[in-house]
C-alpha cells in the first residue's frame, strides 16, 4: 500500500515532535533518512536524521507489519518539537516518496487491516476528547475491544438460530421444528435481555461523556450564586444581596470520583419584573427540564416547587450559619463550608452512583446498532411465541444480525465510516 506521512504532534514547540510514516516503503525512507542499513523492530535507533536541508539529531523505531499499529510496516521519527524541525522531517518524507497522510488514515488503515475494529476506533476518539476521568476509562474499554467481545456471542447466537431456522425449512422430512423453536425461544430470550442491559447503559455512557448535568435552583437570593462557587472552590458566579443578580444561566464543572459534573447556577424562579429577567427564569426552567440532578435550595416560608419526575432531587438548607431549615437532604453554608462535602457525595451518588468499570455505549451510532438488533430480537420472540412461520421470524433475525454487524463494523456503510475518520487529525 502507498506511503503515507504526517506530524503526529501538536504543531508548535516541545520538547519532542514525532512524525509517522506507513506503507510499503516505510523503511527504505527510515534507512535514507537515518543512513542506517538495519533496523531491528521496537528498538529505537539514536542517531542523526536528515531532514534534507538540515539535519537533527533523535530517535528511530520501525515496526514491523502486520505487528503494528496500521497493520503495515511503520516508522517513527522522534525529533526536537521545535515547528520548523517536525516540518524538515515530514518535508523529507515526502521527498523521499510518502505522501500526506488524510484526516485520521492511520487509524483507517488500522481498521481496514483488521487491527481494530470499529467501536474500538470510536474508543479511542472518545479517549483522545475525554474531559473526565471516567470518560476515559469508559473509551478505553472500548477501545481494548470491550464491546466487541460482548457483541461476537451475540452474532453467533443470532447466526446459530437462522441455521437451525433454515434446517427446519430445508429438511421438513426430519420433524426438527418442535425442538428447534423451542430452542430459539431460549436463545431469543436470553438475547433480548442482554440486549436490553446493553442498550439501557447508554443513558449513562452519555453522562459519562458529557458529564451529569446539575441545576442550582430556587428563589431569588437563595444562595444558589454562593454554592456554585462553593462546589467549584473558586469565584465564578456574581453574589450579591440585591435579588435578582443572576440573569443567566452560569456554568461550572468539578469532576467527583473521575465523573464530570456541569453545574448550572439558573436565575431565581419567581414573576420576572423585567423582559431579561423572565428570560433569565425561562432559561432557569429549560435548565431544570434538562438536568440529571436538580439541587433545590428550599426556605421554610415558601410552598413546594414542583420540579420534573424521574429526576433525583437534593433539598438543600442554605445559609445554614443564619439559620436551620426543616425537612433538607443536607444543611450547607457557602461560607464556613459546611455540609459542601456532603452534597458533593449526594450529588455523586444520584447522578452517577451506578457507574462501575465495564461496558459503556458512547455515541448515537452505537446505541442506534444496538436498538435496532432488541428491537428486531424482540420481534423475533413474539413471533416465535405466536407460533408464527419460521420464515417470519427468520426475517427479524437477519435484522437483529446486520444491526449487530453495523455496530462492529463489519457491514457499515462507507459514509459512517468515512463520518467517524472525518473527527480524527492528520497524525491519527
Amino acid at each position: 500500500m502507498e506511503c503515507i506521512s504526517a506530524i503526529a504532534t501538536p504543531v508548535g514547540k516541545g520538547g519532542v515532535a514525532v512524525i509517522r510514516v506507513s506503507g510499503d516503503k516505510a523503511l527504505e525512507i527510515a534507512s535514507a533518512m537515518t543512513g542506517r542499513g538495519q533496523f531491528e523492530p521496537n528498538r529505537m535507533y539514536a542517531g542523526e536524521i536528515d531532514c534534507g536541508a538540515f539535519r537533527d539529531y533523535g530517535l528511530t523505531v520501525f515496526f514491523r507489519g502486520p505487528r503494528s499499529f496500521t497493520g503495515e510496516d511503520v516508522v517513527e521519527f522522534h525529533c526536537h518539537g521545535g515547528r520548523e524541525i517536525a516540518r524538515g522531517v515530514f518535508a523529507h518524507t515526502l521527498s523521499l516518496g510518502a505522501r500526506p497522510a488524510e484526516r485520521g488514515e492511520f487509524t483507517r488503515r488500522a481498521f481496514l487491516n483488521g487491527k481494530l475494529s470499529l467501536t474500538a476506533v470510536e474508543g479511542m476518539g472518545e479517549m483522545i476528547e475525554a474531559e473526565s476521568e471516567a470518560h476515559v476509562r469508559a473509551g478505553y474499554s472500548l477501545y481494548t475491544e470491550a464491546l466487541l467481545s460482548a457483541v461476537r456471542p451475540l452474532i453467533q447466537e443470532v447466526k446459530c438460530c437462522l441455521a437451525g431456522i433454515d434446517a427446519d425449512v430445508d429438511y421438513p422430512e426430519e420433524d426438527l421444528t418442535a425442538a428447534s423453536r423451542a430452542e430459539t425461544e431460549r436463545t431469543l430470550s436470553s438475547l433480548v435481555l442482554t440486549l436490553s442491559d446493553l442498550y439501557g447503559r447508554y443513558g449513562m455512557g452519555v453522562k459519562l461523556k458529557s458529564g451529569v448535568g446539575v441545576a442550582l435552583c430556587g428563589r431569588p437570593n437563595a444562595g444558589k450564586s454562593s454554592l456554585l462557587n462553593a462546589l467549584l472552590g473558586y469565584d465564578r458566579a456574581i453574589v450579591s444581596a440585591e435579588a435578582g443578580t443572576t440573569r443567566d444561566t452560569v456554568e461550572g464543572c468539578i469532576e467527583l470520583d473521575g465523573v464530570l459534573f456541569r453545574i448550572t447556577d439558573t436565575a431565581g424562579l419567581r414573576t420576572g419584573e423585567s423582559a431579561a429577567e423572565a428570560e433569565g427564569v425561562r432559561r432557569a426552567e429549560r435548565a431544570i427540564r434538562e438536568a440529571d440532578v436538580i439541587v433545590w435550595l428550599k426556605e421554610d416560608d415558601l410552598p413546594p416547587v414542583e420540579f420534573p419526575d424521574n429526576t433525583p432531587l437534593i433539598v438543600v438548607g442554605a445559609k445554614s450559619d443564619l439559620t436551620r431549615r426543616e425537612g433538607c437532604d443536607v444543611l450547607v453554608s457557602s461560607v464556613t463550608g459546611e455540609g459542601i462535602a456532603e452534597l458533593k457525595r449526594l450529588l455523586y451518588l444520584r447522578g452517577a452512583g451506578e457507574v462501575q468499570d465495564g461496558v459503556y455505549l458512547l455515541t448515537r451510532r452505537q446505541a442506534s446498532a444496538v436498538g435496532e438488533a432488541l428491537t428486531a430480537a424482540k420481534r423475533a420472540l413474539a413471533a416465535v411465541r405466536e407460533n408464527a412461520p419460521a420464515e417470519l421470524y427468520a426475517q427479524d433475525l437477519t435484522e437483529c444480525h446486520l444491526a449487530l454487524c453495523r455496530l462492529t463494523g463489519e457491514c457499515a456503510s462507507d459514509s459512517v465510516i468515512d463520518e467517524i475518520f472525518s473527527h480524527f487529525c492528520v497524525g491519527k
